[in-house]
């Protein structure tokens, strides 16, 4: 099957060369939902083949840096925190009181170009999705008469690890044989614990 790059419409393609008005937005599938770009005004939007009616997205202020997104790849999942920096302490504490559950919530990053009014020219086009995990809340430490603020973190995960729990060391030969009484796979798996190679039989 050969691969098309018409995934990204041709008008988006052309403006990104000529451009750097590109716009970043983010959207939680959260009770309600969470709608932000990365700007410094609101805008109306629809999300590709997600949210096709769209909804107001909020400006969260210039973008200073994305973390590096990275997709399910041979069972392994990658985890990335998405933060809010320079937050009043009050406006976060009640933010933080009245967030919504996000453990489990969908999460999409997408982008388009705007046009010369910083209006979206198509449907926000979807490029990573993850799942919400958790969220924090720091306070940096402020110097002199520089007021204090509240930083916002989100972890989001990709594939079905929410990372709230520590993964398992060992899979014991007892954990096994207790849901698979016949099945003596696992009695060698103490021994690869402490670096041992034992003879695994020839089928």
């Amino acid at each position: 099957m050969a691969y098309s790059t018409t995934y990204v419409p041709a008008a988006v393609t052309d403006k990104m060369r000529e451009s750097h008005l590109l716009g970043l937005f983010v959207r939680m599938d959260t009770d309600p939902s969470l709608h932000i770009w990365f700007g410094v005004h609101d805008i109306q939007a629809g999300f590709d083949s997600i949210d096709e009616e769209g909804a107001v997205y909020l400006g969260g202020g210039r973008l200073l840096g994305i973390p590096t997104l990275e997709v399910l790849m041979m069972g392994l999942s990658g985890s990335v925190e998405f933060t809010l920096s320079g937050v009043d302490p009050a406006t976060g504490a009640e933010l933080l009181n009245s967030m919504p559950n996000v453990r489990g919530a969908l999460f999409h990053v997408g982008i388009t170009t705007l046009d010369e009014y910083f209006q979206p020219m198509t449907a926000v086009i979807p490029l990573w999705q993850g799942i919400a995990a958790r969220t924090g809340d720091s306070m940096p430490v402020a110097y002199g008469d520089d007021p204090r603020t509240l930083t916002l973190s989100l972890s989001v995960v990709t594939g079905e690890n929410t990372r709230s729990r520590p993964s398992r060391a060992l899979w014991s030969s007892a954990q096994h044989e207790a849901l698979h009484p016949t099945d003596y796979f696992c009695r060698n798996t103490n021994r690869l614990s402490r670096g041992v190679n034992p003879p695994w039989p020839n089928f």
